[in-house]
């Protein structure tokens, strides 16, 4: 597996948990609710995602096979 991919997947959880607080102490101690604020965690999700997906498409490149 690729290390910049195994990287993101394991940095997945920490910054879904620290998104998570944010909009919980956002909620508390701001004006939005986190009824309003909840979608953030879904882009959060998404763009980790992607990330994932790049850096996956980025290792496979580097890798190659050149197999005929």
């Amino acid at each position: 597996m690729n290390g910049i991919r195994a990287f993101v997947r394991a940095i997945r959880g920490p910054i879904m948990l620290i998104t998570l607080g944010s909009l919980f102490a956002l909620d508390h101690f701001g004006d939005y609710s986190f009824s309003r604020t909840f979608p953030v965690l879904l882009i959060m999700f998404g763009l980790m995602k992607l990330a994932e997906h790049l850096a996956g498409s980025a290792g496979q490149e580097t890798t190659g096979g050149g197999g005929l």
